[in-house]
């Protein structure tokens, strides 16, 4: 009896035990790690994924689209009966597509017109309730979608301008016919617009079908047409897309196999009022916009500040990125910005209003202010990439933007000549508040230079506390490995190690990894330990945290805070630069120091000891372990054999490592003439132990480029003076837009007008700008001419008197002659002013001279002579109302 039961138990365990391997299952649990198999995604490299893993863990490609939606998305690895199989997907949760399946067995999606961006939760079912397979979706802001992808308006000026004086005639636009599975095709227009109280619950997003410009239209990629005036229903929509979908399908059907054009603004079936007089029809939407402007919230006093300069701006990383609409990388296209040669974005939308901030800069590197020039620096009510939640307006990506920004734009600056209403509304920022980011730097062997600047080295193998900011929810961890020998060749190890990846979070932000691929020649981008691709899209909106990675070498992380976190991958070592902006001083501790502009407490341990002698290299190796992590803090992903042998199960600071403390300085090595050559000048220590310990000068010449990059960075970001935009006077000018520390601004009068005040003005090291107000005043000879005439007559009045005079002295010396021939006595008057002359005017005559009248204002009234008035004396005239006029020499 015993022993039968022994042998029922066994059969049992038996049973249990392969019941157990064959019924782990992914089916509904992707992303756990199960009893005896794995449906986390590390599976894959560790060999521990569940039989069905791929199955109902799916992967899809492409991978990514826009928002407006219509990619055919094929589910890879995954099996699907043709037959029997009702493929519906399901997107967020809430958004049902129709799927189907192909003659490979393989299950599609229609990914759907979302209202946000980033990675959506996609869910597949084939009976219509059940959805047991998981995977997720990129929706992309349609501004930063390549162009493949979508519908091309040709010669979008043309488009947009439509209606205006002189532009007119057929519009054509393009599309790849690949993405529309169709022999014939529907071109549709599809309108946005947003209802309800402004800043309520009952604020609406709504994209809509509005009408059909062809139906049945062959799918040959193009499509021309003239464009007519809409009907009535449809002319309150001035924002849409252009959709082409297959004609199979009902008119304006959602969510079907398409490709959309890029969102524009409709002039081209505006009303007819619009072409007749389109600067009017313009003028009335803007004056409609400024009153709504004014009863809406202000929303400048919490969007960020500009940087001052360009490269402030390229260098502020953690805060600002590049516009797409404006990119000196890319030939500086800036339609809406003309003068600018770049332009950046503020990455965060304000916290309350979500509103955005543009800078714009010229080729000098000055900012570009609106109150100089229609292509500043405007900032946005609504961001253009939009901000989480997203769904709502004025969050939607893109739409938003253009409903509140864009389009009044155009009603004031571009369809008629109004822009003052809108820059009223949209004023540059002129960074005088704008303060720049710290930066700290890990690179090479690695060295680490502070926030505060402070410079040195640690050795240390294992994982290490980069950046901790308990204020700020913020964290950046170090995993640093062994270097091998580059010149032999052979992987021999040396002592010395590298950063070989680099973990980070924020709150409760997605955790993002960027590590050494070693089967590449490239990073690898993790997030919560998944790998991520940007084979299709560079840009990645994620949970609390946004990505960007132009090249498989370079990647740049940004978190709500302003923090950024840049990566640069160099002949097969890493260099970080984390970037934290103001509000992080005093709260930021670890191997890049405490942020306080005090270098002297950047070495302290983890115990709070500062290290005695900062030039101990054993000292501050010692300090260096003290801020090796545990595993319970651990951000970083053990997806491999390797690493889970020498990074999870072992302490976190490998103890019996012992790094090379001192450069080797061997007379007989060749690579020192070598080193000496490549390495000169600030920073040459550290490239000269790396090239000399690694045996490889391209390993040297890596570390020069990391140093030489962070000193870059570091002298961008110095804090820049400006004394703020100065106003041109009323009627002139000024030459010069540039109003930083040392800059100078000069001033001239339009034909007619004087200047008073400085003629020039400097930026002073106090903030303030040197001289004094500069004013352009008329130049009035209203007086001058009117004080001419009365001299004139007056002049006039004088020498007909002298000629009366002296008419009358001759008869007189006539009479008097005669009458002494006839012997008669004549007495003599012996004052000169004799009752029968001119009283008050003196006979004694001035030199000839100029005179200038002097009036009130100031101004001169020149050309009255006093040769004109001879034997006068000038300060004995009065005007025609008795008040003393002085006339100067």
């Amino acid at each position: 009896m015993g022993k039968i039961l022994h042998y029922v138990f066994t059969a049992v365990c038996i049973f249990s035990y392969f019941y157990g391997i064959t019924g782990q299952t992914c089916e509904g649990k992707c992303g756990q790690k199960l009893d005896t198999c794995s449906c986390h995604v590390t599976c894959i490299s560790l060999g521990n994924c569940c039989a069905n893993f791929k199955e109902f863990c799916v992967d899809i490609s492409p991978y990514s689209g826009s928002i407006f939606g219509g990619v055919d998305v094929v589910v890879l690895n995954a099996i699907f009966n043709q037959t029997s199989s009702i493929v519906t997907c399901r997107f967020n949760g809430e958004i049902v597509t129709e799927g189907y399946v192909d003659a490979e067995n393989r299950g599609h999606c229609i990914t759907p017109l979302l209202y946000e961006t980033g990675w959506i939760p996609l869910e597949i079912s084939t009976d219509g309730t059940t959805y047991n397979r998981q995977g997720s979706w990129l929706s992309v802001h349609p501004g930063k979608l390549d162009p493949r992808f979508k519908v091309t308006l040709v010669n979008s000026t043309h488009w947009q301008y439509y209606g205006t004086p002189n532009v007119g005639g057929a519009l054509r636009m393009t599309w790849n016919i690949s993405l529309v599975r169709a022999e014939n095709v529907n071109i549709e227009l599809w309108g946005y617009r947003e209802e309800g109280e402004p800043y309520s619950a009952s604020w609406t997003a709504e994209w809509k079908y509005l009408y059909s410009l062809a139906r049945g239209y062959p799918n040959n990629g193009t499509f021309t047409f003239v464009p007519s005036v809409a009907e009535a229903s449809f002319l309150t929509w001035e924002l849409g897309c252009l959709r082409v979908s297959s004609s199979s399908y009902t008119d304006g059907k959602r969510d079907v196999h398409a490709v959309w054009s890029e969102d524009h603004a409709l002039a081209w079936h505006l009303e007819e009022k619009f072409r007749e007089d389109s600067a009017a029809w313009a003028l009335d939407k803007c004056l409609k916009w400024d009153l709504q402007e004014k009863s809406w919230p202000n929303f400048l006093e919490e969007t960020i500040d500009c940087p001052c300069t360009l490269a402030q701006a390229r260098a502020d990383t953690g805060r600002f990125h590049t516009d797409y609409g404006c990119d000196i990388e890319k030939g500086s296209v800036c339609t809406y910005h003309p003068g600018s040669v770049h332009c950046v974005r503020a990455i965060q939308a304000s916290p309350k209003y979500a509103a955005g901030q543009q800078c714009c800069y010229d080729s000098t590197g000055a900012q570009v202010l609106t109150s100089d020039s229609i292509g500043g620096s405007t900032p946005d009510r609504g961001h253009d990439w939009g901000s989480p939640p997203f769904r709502k307006p004025p969050r939607i990506p893109g739409a938003s933007h253009w409903v509140y920004d864009v389009l009044s734009f155009y009603y004031c600056c571009l369809w008629s000549d109004n822009c003052h209403y809108y820059f009223t509304h949209r004023p540059s920022s002129d960074c005088r508040t704008y303060q720049p980011p710290k930066a700290g730097a890990v690179f090479g062997d690695p060295h680490l230079i502070t926030f505060d600047g402070t410079r040195y080295t640690f050795n240390g193998k294992g994982e290490y506390s980069l950046v901790i900011s308990n204020a700020k929810q913020f964290v950046v961890q170090g995993r640093t490995e062994q270097l091998t020998d580059q010149q032999s060749g052979s992987g021999a190890l040396v002592n010395a190690t590298k950063l070989s990846s680099v973990a980070m979070k924020e709150g409760e932000s997605d955790v993002i990894e960027v590590r050494l691929d070693p089967l590449k020649d490239s990073l690898q981008v993790l997030q919560n330990q998944m790998p991520l691709s940007f084979t299709e899209q560079t840009w990645m909106d994620l949970k609390g945290v946004f990505v960007f990675s132009p090249i498989p070498h370079n990647v740049t992380v940004m978190f709500p805070s302003g923090a950024g976190v840049e990566v640069r991958r160099r002949e097969g070592t890493m260099a970080a630069t984390v970037l934290l902006p103001k509000e992080f001083t005093d709260s930021t501790q670890g191997l890049l120091g405490k942020m306080n502009n005090d270098p002297k407490d950047d070495l302290v341990s983890s115990t709070g000891e500062a290290v005695p002698d900062a030039s101990n290299p054993e000292q501050v190796y010692s300090f260096g372990a003290s801020w090796a992590i545990l595993n319970e803090s651990s951000l970083f992903t053990y997806d491999s054999k390797y690493l889970l042998d020498s990074y999870l199960s072992v302490p976190k600071h490998d103890a019996t490592f012992s790094p090379t403390f001192t450069i080797p300085d061997n007379p007989d090595d060749p690579l020192l003439n070598e080193a000496a050559k490549l390495c000169a000048g600030d920073g040459a220590e550290f490239c000269r132990y790396d090239t000399l310990v690694t045996r490889s000068l391209q390993v040297g010449n890596a570390t020069r480029v990391s140093f030489s990059s962070h000193a870059t960075i570091a002298e961008d970001l110095k804090t820049v003076l400006t004394c703020g935009w100065i106003a041109p006077p009323s009627h002139g000018e000024k030459e010069g837009t540039t109003y930083l520390q040392g800059f100078t601004v000069k001033f001239s009068c339009n034909s007619g007008y004087v200047l008073q005040g400085s003629t020039e003005r400097t930026c002073q090291s106090n903030g303030q700008w040197s001289g004094e107000l500069t004013e352009c005043t008329v130049a009035d000879n209203t007086l001058g001419i009117v004080l001419g005439s009365v001299i004139g007559t007056l002049a006039l009045i004088t020498i007909v008197t002298s000629i009366i005079l002296h008419s009358r002295r001759h008869k007189r010396n006539a009479s008097e002659n005669s009458r002494k021939k006839d012997g008669q006595d004549i007495p003599v008057d012996s004052n000169p002013r004799s009752k029968d002359t001119a009283p008050d005017l003196y006979a004694k005559t001035i030199p000839t001279q100029e005179l200038n009248t002097k009036t009130n204002s100031g101004s001169v009234a020149p050309g009255v002579y006093a040769t004109q008035i001879p034997g006068i004396y000038a300060t004995q005239i009065s005007d025609p109302v008795d008040e003393p006029l002085y006339l100067n020499n």
